[in-house]
């Protein structure tokens, strides 16, 4: 028997490759299933199934190519409704894989579809689940994501949750393992640990949703309690898992062409493409097409770029960093983003050797901003709500990155003020957007908070939550 976790960082995501005797099943691949097709081609397996835990809402699944691809069922447990052929599994039904099972547990409240694959060893012993959004290590996945498709509040998804945890996982043994859809990062829930795997028998003791005493009504309380709005681009790659997709190779071809800046320029006029800028901060910083967006590849970029966008038939045009074109576009693709139209051929230097326009941020650093506070300089911070309640800069204004378009009327229309985040990364975002709506008179604070703390500028660790905008 052979577990794999594949785990992609960016999007906290992890994949599964199971096998045995030469047969092989992966459990909610990424978009591109080319690592899937080598690992079995590399160990002599042939991929017999391909099990979707659920329609995913925060990624676009490769189940549709990677059947394409090996002739495998596409294996979902019950109520789902896919616009393509796949196996619509009854609860309790078990599915050989060499020497092992995969029994289905159907554990809707997630969504209605949603199940948790129970892997049964030679024995016929219980030995992992791969409990998808409906369980994961600390949390359970929200219930707010299905409403509209399965006619239910919030509340009473919650509910069901709670009976699914009940009825299927928690009378399973300490010992199973459990492997999750999500880790730490992912906005499918609330209060995930940073470890990805665990025992279902820790969890037990460590999950506040599997608290032996909790009562259904606790339960539906602390799972609804402090739900942020999902991002604009959530419902979108749901219908996509549901209805099919492009190619990965066509989104590919596409995308990576090469356009030389007066192509580039055009393709913006003519399109209304967005200008997608993945460099590093400090490179978009010192210069950057007009207008373009910043959301650097080294972060959390396919959430980020999930979230601010929103639109997944955008058109998009690239500025990358030289080499890395091909992940640009694939990274997008696994969020859904097929409509990138190519890239800028030579980067920001040809653009700059062209004889176009140029924009740039203003930076100071955190010793420069100390200074500068003394004056009483209005300082925005964008981080989450949860980070600016636990310690912020004193007198400092949230504006959540997340929602940074909600709060365009707070910024100064003249005066020059100052924006951080916590490192860096989200406040060059923010600068970024600011910027292609209009409002030039802004300064980022390089080095974010963490500098902000070591130069000893004032914070204030607490802030009663309905005093924030």
């Amino acid at each position: 028997m052979k577990i794999e976790q594949i785990y992609t960082g960016c999007l906290a995501q992890g994949a599964y490759y199971i096998e045995s005797e030469g047969e092989a099943a992966i459990i909610d691949p990424l978009r591109e299933v080319e690592p899937y097709l080598k690992r079995a081609k590399d160990e002599g397996a042939v991929i017999k199934y391909i099990f979707e835990t659920h329609f995913h809402a925060d990624f676009v699944s490769g189940h549709v190519t990677l059947s394409k691809e090996t002739g495998a069922p596409i294996i979902y447990g019950p109520t789902a409704q896919p616009a393509f052929e796949a196996i619509i599994a009854k609860d309790g039904q078990e599915f050989p894989l060499g020497k092992l099972t995969i029994k289905v547990l159907h554990t809707p409240g997630h969504t209605m579809e949603s199940t948790t694959f129970l892997l049964k060893d030679e024995s016929g012993k219980d030995h992992a689940i791969f409990s998808g959004d409906t369980l994961f290590l600390g949390d359970v996945g929200r219930p707010d994501l299905a409403q509209k498709a399965a006619h239910m509040t919030q509340e009473e998804l919650a509910g069901t949750l709670f009976d699914s945890l009940r009825s299927k996982i928690m009378p399973l043994a300490d010992d199973v393992i459990v492997y999750p859809a999500h880790g730490a990062g992912s906005a499918c829930g609330k209060n995930m640990m940073k470890e990805t795997v665990d025992t279902l028998g820790n969890q037990k003791k460590m999950n506040y949703a599997l608290r032996a005493d909790m009562t259904r009504e606790e339960f539906i309380k602390e799972v609804t309690d402090g739900l942020l709005p999902p991002p604009q681009y959530f419902p979108l790659n749901v219908k996509m898992n549901k209805e099919g997709y492009e190619d990965i190779d066509t989104v590919l071809e596409r995308g990576t062409q090469a356009l030389t800046p007066e192509a580039f320029e055009t393709a913006a006029n003519e399109t209304g493409a967005v200008v997608l800028d993945v460099r590093h901060q400090d490179d978009f910083a010192k210069g950057h097409v007009p207008r373009s967006i910043f959301v650097g590849l080294d972060g959390s970029f396919a959430p980020w770029v999930g979230a601010l966008i929103a639109d997944v038939k955008q058109p998009i045009l690239l500025v990358t960093p030289e080499g890395r074109e091909e992940e640009t576009v694939t990274r997008l693709s696994r969020v859904g983003f097929d409509h990138t139209l190519g890239y800028l051929k030579g980067g920001i230097a040809a653009w700059k050797e062209a004889g176009k326009e140029i924009d740039t941020v203003d930076s100071v650093s955190a010793e420069q901003l100390k200074t500068l506070m003394e004056k009483g300089v209005p300082v925005y911070d964008v981080r989450k709500e949860s980070e600016f309640i636990a310690e912020h800069v004193e007198e400092a204004h949230l504006t959540p990155l997340d929602f940074i378009n909600d709060h365009l009327a707070e910024f100064p229309e003249k005066d020059t003020f100052y924006v951080h985040c916590a490192g860096g990364y989200r406040s060059m975002i923010a600068s970024s957007i600011l910027k292609s709506r209009g409002i030039h008179n802004l300064v980022d604070v390089a080095g974010g908070f963490a500098d902000i703390k070591k130069v000893g500028i004032p914070v204030t660790d607490y802030v009663c939550p309905t005093t924030l905008k």
